[in-house]
């Protein structure tokens, strides 16, 4: 529907503007030719043909020879002409752009970018305006008793100069245009894949958490159970059916509570899943990496009315990370570094390889943590972070990221000044982050990106 409106409002435009820009014009023949004009009425005829890619182009020519031919004679008839005698005198008009559009509709663009084809669309853009001025002028002749309809050479060449001339014109311009929408388009593009790639990212860490609520719930039923148990083994108390009932209700809710975990799971989990996300790189550079990072982090800083600089420093010889994991990590403590950075500060992000181990480093000034909270951070539940209500943060970032980095055979550790800034230092097994992985097996055969650790039921 929005395509049949863009096309209904260019056609409308085009019988407005081709008629209005064939006004400013020159007369390039004297004697019999002088009441052929050049103008600039051709090179937006040709411009509305490139654009109206849905309208058959000699519907489009058919329309606007009449609407010029009809324009330029109530503009005589203003003159003090006939507005008969003006419609007949305007005639050969109609007969150059009917040619034009006709002549160009016989140009068979394929299904390829139109600005690949800018060498075949500038030359059949020439030769059908060369055919339309014949046309015009051989009218012209027939109508008026011009005796125009004898061509030279030396008249074919100044037409053929002219219809260079405009056609370079209003090709460069239309081909700028058209490259300046493909960047725009291509950034949109760009725009959207970083979006998903976050967005992706964001669900990884979510799967995560929940695999620990799962082990969490089975733990919960578990204990649940064995209260019921216990219970059931008591004797002579009068409340024991109702003791006894009641556990075995709380069984039996948090038993649905993991049942409805399950199902989430498996909704994430195939989200996250090599197959469906093949449009997206599960691979990235760390300078893609960081650039993406910083791009999102710069829009939370605005938007919580902090100034901060980011800086990166890469060395040359890191490998593609995994996407996902990199994110997730990089952007709890980027969003944490940010959120704790009191009006403004720098956020500096480095990353190198020492032996078979990546090692990068995400460091902050503007705040500070105590030396004495330090050995606490890690610790479930720990925050020190209240919204505007009072109430706290789950506290469960840097847990997420220390039991990511542990399961990948990692760690990271944290160290303060105690003043003025706080630096989290993490080392991953390069085998565990990289492609090399994916790239050893068979080309068929789609890498599964790195899980977290499945835990079982206690014991």
């Amino acid at each position: 529907m929005l395509s049949k409106h863009r096309e209904l409002f260019i056609f409308i435009c085009m019988l407005i503007i081709v008629p209005l820009a064939g006004e400013p014009r020159i007369h390039p023949f004297g004697n019999e030719f002088s009441t052929f004009r050049v103008s600039f009425g051709s090179p937006m005829f040709l411009l509305f043909l490139l654009w109206l890619r849905n309208v058959p182009m000699a519907v489009s020519g058919l329309n606007v020879g009449i609407v010029v031919v009809l324009f330029r004679a109530v503009i005589d008839a203003f003159g003090g002409m006939p507005f008969s005698v003006a419609v007949y005198n305007h005639i050969p008009t109609f007969f150059y752009y009917f040619t034009y559009a006709i002549c160009f509709s016989t140009l068979k663009l394929n299904h390829a970018p139109i600005t690949t084809q800018a060498m075949k669309i500038a030359i059949w853009a020439i030769l059908a305006e060369v055919l339309a001025s014949i046309a015009e002028l051989y009218s012209m002749d027939v109508f008026l008793g011009t005796h125009a309809a004898v061509i030279t050479w030396s008249v074919l060449t100044r037409l053929t100069v002219i219809a260079f001339l405009r056609c370079f014109f209003i090709l460069s311009f239309f081909f700028l245009s058209q490259l300046y929408l493909t960047e725009i388009h291509l950034a949109h593009e760009s725009h959207e894949k970083n979006r998903l790639t976050m967005m992706i990212a964001n669900i990884y860490e979510e799967v995560f958490e929940l695999e620990q609520t799962l082990h969490k719930a089975e733990m919960a039923t578990h204990d649940c159970y064995g209260v019921y148990e216990d219970l059931r083994s008591l004797h002579n108390m009068e409340d024991l059916p109702h003791i006894t009932q009641e556990a075995l209700r709380v069984a039996g809710e948090v038993h649905d509570i993991k049942k409805d975990n399950q199902r989430i799971y498996a909704g994430l989990s195939e989200l996250t899943n090599q197959t469906n996300t093949h449009k997206l790189n599960d691979y990235m550079t760390p300078a893609e990496l960081c650039h993406l990072i910083i791009s999102a982090q710069k829009k939370y800083a605005r938007r919580l009315d902090k100034n901060i600089l980011f800086e990166t420093t890469l060395s040359v010889n890191l490998p593609e990370l995994h996407a996902y994991t990199m994110l997730s990590i990089l952007n709890n403590l980027t969003a944490n570094a940010i959120e704790a950075i009191h009006d403004k500060g720098r956020i500096a992000i480095n990353m190198k390889r020492i032996g078979t181990e990546l090692h990068f480093e995400v460091t902050n000034t503007g705040s500070s943590i105590p030396l004495r909270r330090l050995p606490q951070i890690f610790r479930p539940g720990y925050t020190t972070k209240y919204d505007s209500d009072g109430r706290a943060s789950s506290g469960v970032g840097l847990t997420y990221i220390k039991a990511l980095a542990e399961y990948l055979g990692g760690g990271i550790t944290a160290a303060s000044d105690g003043k003025d800034m706080v630096t989290f230092h993490i080392h991953l097994p390069l085998a565990r982050i990289t492609s090399a992985q994916k790239k050893a097996q068979a080309a068929a055969v789609a890498p599964t990106p790195p899980t977290p650790p499945k835990k079982g039921p206690i014991s």
